[in-house]
């Protein structure tokens, strides 16, 4: 089921040093002329591995040259340039794919991340530029932490070091998907744990997941997967606003594109540059929460170990920091729109605060989601326990849960039987939320749900 192969390096040695020396600044001072060389070096790659046919695979010291000048160039040209060439070299030379339905893994193929003993846990190379290292886990962490910390403050762009870690992290985030995908899909079909326990996703969250202690010069930090959890879901929020940049309108936008990067990406750009960040964030969440229910049957078949560890589940995490900070509920469920996931996230909330329920919101081939849907509807049929829910959160959020939840319920095609009780029971949810609450302002959310559940009905 699944192959293992070297690498494909079909590159003689002349290659790589004649592209490598292109790059070679050794007493070259004009900092342009550095920058011609590295963009030459960059054309010098993609007309050897990507224009032809039968291309040369790049060796891994050149890979991780093109990797240090998206991490560390010094003008936009060139981090979008090696950022593109990146992204075509993944797709060109897989490092784990599928073919026939067997599993394909070269574990010679270079790779961004850096998961060795010797060094890996040091945040050196999160930060300093001087050493030319894959990313470890804590530079991962860093990163999401470093993209997190700018979008709270609107993105005051001062350089261009925001936009490189966005064009960063969307990079780190393909890499992820395109070796955890394929792995999770045999899986599916033959139950081999390996395949995942072997996965850079799952590598990265063990060791990530740890708290593993970190010596650094000035004493020792310690690393928590919770904390990248949390960065990760205060960039979807800031995600969900208008903008991810605050971008000023009309004259002065022209003047926020030139101080933000040189006068190369003007606000329209970078408005679809925040908004990629914010697709790569609820990529990475949606590969998580996927890898934990595999892990979960994993679990379940007694084909895990102690060394496989125990975390607690990204699931988990979001109901909680949801629950505890309420102003975050409407932006997330906003803009997340994996409905499957939505529609678990948004009933183990109501787990927390419906009567006399045991809602068990994990994935279950045994247990559809529409029959844990008709249970929290069914606790809102009556002014009473509707009274009882809403004293526990408020008006609002009950909008927002049930409104959400039907969306999500919608998009996961329910059979017409189903589909038909569901939009009785929501209209009929809302109407005893006003009972109670006859100055309820009704969210639009809301309103959207109403009038869907109403052609709905109006069809059948």
């Amino acid at each position: 089921m699944c192959t293992i192969r070297t690498s494909k390096m079909n590159s003689n040695r002349g290659i790589e040093e004649n592209t490598l020396a292109i790059i070679d600044s050794f007493g070259v001072k004009d900092a342009r002329d550095i920058e011609d060389d590295r963009l030459s070096f960059l054309e010098a790659v993609r007309v050897t591995s990507i224009v032809p046919e039968n291309g040369t695979v790049p060796s891994s010291k050149m890979f991780e040259a093109i990797f240090q000048i998206l991490r560390f160039g010094t003008t936009l040209e060139l981090i979008i340039t090696s950022y593109q060439l990146l992204i075509e070299l993944e797709k060109r030379y897989p490092r784990v794919y599928l073919s026939n339905s067997e599993l394909v893994v070269d574990k010679e193929a270079w790779s961004p991340f850096s998961f060795g003993s010797e060094g890996a846990y040091s945040d050196r190379n999160s930060t300093n530029g001087d050493l030319d290292e894959p990313l470890n886990p804590n530079g991962f962490s860093l990163l999401t932490q470093s993209i997190a910390q700018a979008a709270d403050t609107g993105f005051k762009l001062s350089g261009i070091k925001p936009l490189a870690d966005m064009f960063l992290f969307q990079y780190l985030i393909k890499v992820l998907e395109r070796d955890f995908l394929p792995r999770n899909s045999v899986y599916k079909e033959s139950s081999e744990w390996s395949l995942l326990r072997e996965s850079l996703l799952n590598t990265l969250l063990s060791l990530d997941g740890q708290c593993i202690k970190v010596d650094v010069l000035q004493g020792s930090r310690r690393i928590n997967y919770r904390s990248l959890f949390k960065d990760c879901l205060s960039i979807l929020c800031k995600g969900s606003h208008a903008g991810f940049f605050d971008i000023p309108d009309g004259e002065s936008a022209a003047k926020f594109s030139t101080q933000a990067s040189g006068g190369v990406v003007g606000p329209t750009i970078l408005s679809e540059l925040g908004k990629g960040t914010v697709v790569a964030v609820q990529n990475l969440l949606t590969s998580i929460l996927e890898l934990e229910v595999s892990k979960k049957q994993a679990d379940m078949k007694g084909e895990t170990s102690r060394a496989d560890g125990v975390r607690v589940p990204l699931l988990d995490i979001i109901v909680d920091e949801l629950t505890y900070n309420k102003d975050l509920i409407s932006p997330f469920l906003q803009v997340f729109s994996e409905s499957q996931w939505k529609l678990d996230i948004t009933l183990q909330y109501f787990e927390k605060y419906v009567p006399k329920t045991s809602l068990q919101t994990r994935r279950s081939n045994n247990t559809p989601e529409v029959s844990k849907l008709d249970v929290v509807l069914k606790c809102f049929s009556n002014v009473a326990s509707t009274r009882s829910i809403v004293k526990k959160i408020n008006v609002e959020v009950a909008q927002l849960l049930l409104a959400h939840a039907f969306q999500a319920y919608i998009c996961e095609k329910a059979d017409d039987s189903s589909l038909v009780q569901v939009c009785k029971d929501i209209s009929a949810a809302f109407q005893n939320l006003r009972k109670i609450d006859e100055d309820m302002e009704m969210l639009q959310i809301a309103e959207e749900a109403l009038f869907t559940a109403a052609t709905i009905l109006s069809t059948k």
